[in-house]
């Protein structure tokens, strides 16, 4: 029976994992205890394999009590977004970058060498991408989110050769559909058009209608940290650094796509306000090829139209 932490829990992607976790097969049949970690977790059902720790993914006594639970699994998602991180360097880099090596060091005190999945970011590559991106772009990050997000598989890799863990990093693409809120994710707007077109609302979107992103749900996105928590790694394989397959889409081919689900009026519902460092940070990428990725089993929606039967299922 396997013990796995999972950090950041009570957010949009964790709180989406631990459900499958102790829930979905066939990952639930095997697990022994989930222990979820984040400043603030609500329990949609009671259950005593889940352990609650609420506290900050920072702290140290936090960090020494978990490790010291010998876990099998650590999926590391906690982090400040974005936007937040940038306006907030001390803050970003506490949560972003000084508590990964804190994690990492503290499983390796406890000579047990379990698999640490580290969610990563496609901000490692920053604004100036190339005509496509496979694996072997380099990462030159333009935010300090970017920075920490790097320096962290880095940090990953190091402890995977000193025998820590057994660790890999998944860069994350554009995860939707999250719930409307303000949480420094510049990128918001990807996941705020579903739900406004959903719900008949009308929505400015800070792109161009041609603008091309990546596109993931947190259910594919949930299946591949799962995957990369149980699956054989080469040792060999370059940091052990997968880009997560993403679709690759016009911001007007998921709008169109949700009129075909909710209705021809929603149509007249989006106007199109392009925001200049918003459209060159998340609606200019080039086609995406994530072979490594691929090997290892992971994969994005399908299409358009699974994304959106995705998000409302």
């Amino acid at each position: 029976m396997t013990r796995i932490v999972v950090t950041g829990a009570g957010g949009f992607i964790g709180s989406a994992l631990t459900e499958a976790l102790l829930y979905n097969a066939p990952w639930a049949s095997d697990v022994e205890c989930v222990i979820a970690v984040d400043l603030q977790l609500h329990t949609k059902r009671e259950d005593s394999r889940l352990l609650l720790m609420e506290g900050s993914v920072a702290d140290t006594a936090l960090i020494s009590r978990v490790c010291k639970m010998r876990p099998d699994i650590v999926i590391h998602l906690a982090s400040a977004p974005g936007r937040t991180a940038e306006q907030n360097y001390s803050l970003g880099r506490r949560v972003n970058l000084d508590a990964t090596a804190d994690w990492l060091e503290g499983l390796g005190a406890q000579s047990h060498c379990p698999r640490f999945v580290y969610a990563s970011s496609i901000a490692v590559y920053g604004e100036n991408l190339p005509a496509l991106v496979d694996d072997q772009t380099p990462a030159l990050p333009s935010l300090s989110y970017g920075v920490h997000k790097l320096t962290s598989e880095l940090l990953v890799a190091d402890a995977t050769r000193r025998g820590w863990v057994d660790g890999c990093s998944l860069r994350l693409p554009g995860v939707v559909a999250r719930p409307a809120q303000a949480n420094g994710l510049m990128s918001a707007f990807m996941s705020d058009v579903f739900w406004a077109l959903a719900d008949g609302r009308q929505i400015k979107l800070p792109v161009k209608p041609e603008g091309t992103a990546w596109w993931i749900s947190v259910e594919a996105t949930v299946n591949n940290l799962l995957l990369a928590s149980k699956v054989a790694l080469d040792p060999l394989h370059a940091r052990r650094v997968y880009q997560m397959p993403a679709l690759y889409l016009q911001i007007q081919e998921v709008v169109n796509a949700l009129v075909g689900r909710f209705g021809a009026d929603r149509e007249g519902l989006v106007q199109y306000v392009p925001d200049p460092a918003i459209q060159k940070l998340f609606a200019s990428y080039p086609p995406l090829a994530t072979p490594a990725a691929d090997a290892l089993g992971l994969r994005h929606d399908g299409d358009v139209s699974r994304l959106v039967n995705s998000v409302f299922a």
